[in-house]
């Protein structure tokens, strides 16, 4: 079976259209110039003041989940640090980026509670009034198919909704209809239970009161002993749950008429005007806010923050398993995924399942604050739900990152941010600069010298390398947060040294080829499959180098092995897909396969007597006649 005859100009033809196209998302991207590091163009320092005296191991590990939370790719650049025993400090590159420093500071405690009522669509009775912490029952959806189940407390036009995070989810079937209510609701379709109909609520009992029925006990999260001391991953049954949201005690409702919501959704004592600061704890009533929601239109004003009542924790953000930013489907926006799992899934199934038909809500409250307060649209089984509301890219990014990197051990008393200048001023880069294309310079010239014609084929080669690796630069720097530091270029500049050894060792293997009798047509395909193999190695080294470093290194050494590893990444792309074609193209020319002195192939430099691929002249004979 014949060969296979090398095409390099199709090769090379599709590296152009490669680069091209690299070059063409970078225009669509509209950004010719890579984000700088901290060192090069300065940014923000925050430092985070733990409360109290948390424990080195505790101070470590929210240093490390901030870390994730500001740098989860390893490649923007943001270092964080500890200082003394409470002190965390966060340095992120660029300017001010609010959005990200909420995100560092953010507790990230997700709890999900059931809403007892709010100051939108069901106040709750003022304290001391007819039926305020009275015993009641709930509805059974079981008991009579004719009765229509308990209104929903969100039930309101469709044009509209007065809840934060409400978002359109998918109406549940095989269930009873519950009364009608705005479209609001997280999750997947109904799931229909085994008999088509959703569990009935059972009727809480009395012994089943709601933790805090007393003010001594802290029910209103401002007293009682052991505030401080509760276990974050603590959870109310759903029966007590429910129970407390139904039946409120007189200290919670007297907690929810003391307290007031800002116009920035903030929970402040209104005597005072300070903010309130209660403590979430997980199996006490909670009084909360929302946030507000900025006017979109003239159809749809701004709406205030909303206070609401709830129950305590029925399931923790400890059970989460992962979340992520999405755009949903058949609708706009964007949305945060939730994988309930453990525990939670179990509890968030029956939760769904009790909530469904009586039209009552539950809160998803995120550090002490209502994200969203939605109504179920099905029974949620697998643990699958949405938090949908008022969300934009960058918000539901950053909501999913720190739920996704888990809750902070431990709670900052005081944070504070400033700018700051550049490390290194302009004339020490410039220097930089400039010595790094002066090396470049000479390696240039030295392989014009030394491998003469084809010295351009190198030239050609680092000018397509260089191209490439900015063209990727610009895009990592878009949809990946590459920062470039002043490591970064140090990893772009030794990378090219590696792509200089690779041509160094093609053509070596070329003329050893033809001192061995090919031309060079034919040298070019054997030094090829030679040289191949071992570019491949060097280049797998380095690559396994800078692996090696991304993985256990931090900071700017991150920085340093990712920049490495792309160079290395794209020298393997130039070689085989520019240099070796250009090389074979050339070889079909005359200047380079007859050994013109100027080609770097002569017989002179090669150190032998004649080309090879030449007929030897035959001698001229004089015959005699007859």
């Amino acid at each position: 079976m014949a060969a296979k005859r090398p095409r390099p100009g199709r090769t090379l033809i599709s590296f152009f259209i490669g680069t091209a196209i690299a070059f063409g998302l970078v225009a669509i991207a509209g950004s010719w110039t890579p984000t700088l590091g901290l060192d090069l163009e300065g940014g923000t320092r925050l430092t985070l003041q733990a409360a109290g005296n948390p424990s080195s191991e505790s101070l470590s590990e929210a240093r490390g989940i901030i870390d994730q939370r500001v740098n989860g790719s390893g490649v923007s650049e943001a270092e964080v640090t500890t200082e003394g025993g409470n002190v965390i400090t966060v340095e992120i590159p660029g300017e001010s980026q609010r959005d990200l420093l909420d995100t560092v500071a953010q507790q990230a405690q997700l709890r999900f509670r059931v809403v007892a009522c709010d100051t939108a669509t069901s106040p709750c009775p003022a304290p001391g009034e007819a039926g305020a912490g009275s015993t009641t029952t709930p509805v059974d959806p079981g008991t009579a198919p004719t009765t229509a189940p308990t209104p929903a407390p969100s039930s309101q036009p469709s044009s509209g909704s007065d809840q934060p995070g409400s978002g359109q989810g998918q109406q549940g079937s095989g269930t009873a209809s519950p009364a009608p209510r705005a479209p609001t609701g997280f999750g997947q379709a109904a799931t229909p239970s085994p008999t088509g109909q959703p569990s009935a609520t059972g009727t809480p009992s009395p012994s089943s009161a709601s933790p805090g029925a007393s003010a001594s006990s802290g029910a209103d999260g401002t007293s009682g002993a052991g505030d401080e001391d509760f276990d974050d991953e603590a959870v109310a049954p759903v029966s007590e749950a429910l129970q407390a949201a139904r039946n409120p005690s007189q200290a919670a409702l007297s907690a929810f008429a003391r307290y007031e919501c800002d116009e920035d959704g903030v929970l402040v004592d209104p005597q005072t005007g300070d903010a309130a600061d209660l403590p979430d704890n997980p199996v006490r009533p909670l009084v909360a806010c929302s946030e507000p929601e900025a006017a979109t239109s003239s159809d749809q004003p701004a709406t205030p923050a909303i206070k609401y009542l709830l129950s305590p924790a029925v399931v923790e953000g400890t059970d989460l398993n992962d979340a992520s930013a999405q755009t949903p489907q058949q609708g706009v926006g964007y949305v945060v995924s939730l994988d309930i799992g453990g525990n939670g899934r179990e509890v968030f199934a029956d939760l769904s399942n009790k909530l469904l038909t009586t039209g009552e809500r539950f809160a998803i409250v995120l550090d002490g604050q209502v994200l969203s307060a939605p109504g179920f649209e099905g029974v949620i089984n697998n643990g699958q739900a949405q938090i949908s509301g008022n969300f934009n890219q960058t918000t539901a990014n950053n909501l999913a990152t720190s739920l996704r990197y888990g809750a902070l051990p431990i709670r900052f008393a005081d944070t504070s941010s400033e700018l700051i200048g550049p490390s290194l001023a302009g004339d020490q880069l410039t220097a930089g600069l400039t010595a790094g294309a002066i090396g470049l310079a000479l390696v240039m010239l030295y392989c014009l010298l030394y491998y003469r014609g084809l010295g351009l084929v190198v030239l050609a080669s680092l000018v397509a390398a260089a191209a490439l690796t900015y063209a990727m630069v610009l895009l990592l720097s878009e949809t990946a947060g590459f920062t470039l530091t002043l490591p970064g270029i140090a990893g772009l500049i030794i990378a090219v040294g590696v792509t200089a050894d690779s041509f160094i060792i093609l053509f070596e293997r070329i003329r050893d080829e033809m001192r061995d009798g090919k031309s060079m047509r034919v040298a070019v395909e054997a030094g090829w499959a030679r040289a191949r193999n071992t570019c491949l190695a060097a280049d797998a080294v380095s690559l396994l180098a800078a692996v090696v470093l991304y993985i256990f290194a931090a900071g700017v050494v991150k920085g340093f092995a990712f920049a490495l590893g792309l160079s290395t990444v794209i020298d393997l792309v130039v070689f085989f897909f520019f240099t070796k074609p250009m090389v074979s193209w050339l070889a079909r020319y005359r200047f380079f396969n007859s050994g013109h002195k100027l080609s770097g192939l002569s017989a002179e430099t090669l150190g032998i007597d004649e080309m090879p691929g030449r007929r030897p002249s035959r001698p001229s004979t004089v015959g005699s006649g007859a």
